[in-house]
């Protein structure tokens, strides 16, 4: 792959990043399952969600709890390709996050974690989708969300 068409593809892989964490925050992540391929895993501490399905039902978990307000922003984004149509992406997730409505008390990151992903391009879909998802907290503060998975 050459410089350009990396170029492309990274902006393609952030762009598809930054609509998941804005449907997240704005609407409850009700698009989620959209982003991952059908045999999607996504790991964060103790949650593990296999499948698409699994995925979904934990933003619907999360919005039957009532308000929260939640800001995912990510930096540092990079991916890597190889030659089979896969990509692995590492960046950081700064999460600011507490039940209730906005505006909400200014406070530290509820979490700051690097991510590692996997992604598989999607010809029917012509995008990207995720394979797997990883989080790795590397800091915690402000309220945590409580989760029953």
């Amino acid at each position: 792959m050459n410089r350009r068409d990396r170029a492309i593809a990274t902006a393609e892989l952030e762009m598809g990043l930054a609509d998941f964490w804005h449907d997240v925050d704005t609407n409850w992540g009700r698009r989620a399952r959209e982003y991952y391929t059908p045999d999607a895993v996504y790991q964060s501490g103790r949650l593990h969600l296999a499948g698409r399905d699994e995925i979904q039902q934990f933003y619907s978990w999360r919005e039957g709890r009532g308000e929260r307000v939640a800001v995912h922003g990510f930096s540092n984004f990079r991916a890597e390709f190889d030659d089979h149509g896969g990509a692995t992406a590492n960046w950081y997730m700064l999460l600011w996050a507490a039940d209730g409505a906005a505006p909400r008390e200014s406070m530290v990151p509820t979490r700051i974690s690097r991510a590692t992903e996997t992604f598989r391009w999607d010809e029917e879909e012509g995008r990207w989708l995720c394979s797997r998802r990883e989080l790795v907290n590397l800091f915690r503060g402000g309220e945590q969300l409580n989760f029953s998975s």
